[in-house]
């Protein structure tokens, strides 16, 4: 894994799975569980330096609040949303989802662009 530039931090395994799924390149992605220790992040952002890192968490209180976590910790990284409406990336349609990466220069397998 240590080859790979990108790295996708989400919440959880379902939105690990769905993303996975959508992308056409070799990203590295990593679940925070809903949650991440001081001591963990600090071992994230040694990890990370010399990576584009992007963070996808879900439109609520606990992925704005992570979200937030990391602008303070690790000011780097690049801040993906998905659409308030769809609330969770887990439930976000794949089109959707698809667009948000291809729109930070993530390669997405082309079938999910063209889903209606």
């Amino acid at each position: 894994m240590d080859e790979w530039s990108k790295v996708i931090i989400v919440e959880g395994s379902s939105d690990k799975k769905k993303i996975q799924s959508i992308l056409n390149e070799p990203v590295d992605i990593i679940c925070t569980n809903g949650t991440i220790g001081v001591s963990k992040l600090d071992e994230l952002i040694e990890d990370l330096f010399y990576k584009d890192v992007y963070i996808l968490v879900d439109a609520d209180d606990s992925g704005e609040k992570l979200r937030k976590q990391f602008k303070r910790e690790f000011p780097e990284a690049s801040h993906l949303y998905i659409d308030k409406t769809y609330r969770e990336v887990a439930t976000a349609p794949e089109k959707h989802l698809a667009t948000v990466l291809l729109g930070a220069n993530i390669d997405v397998h082309a079938e999910f662009l063209e889903k209606g």
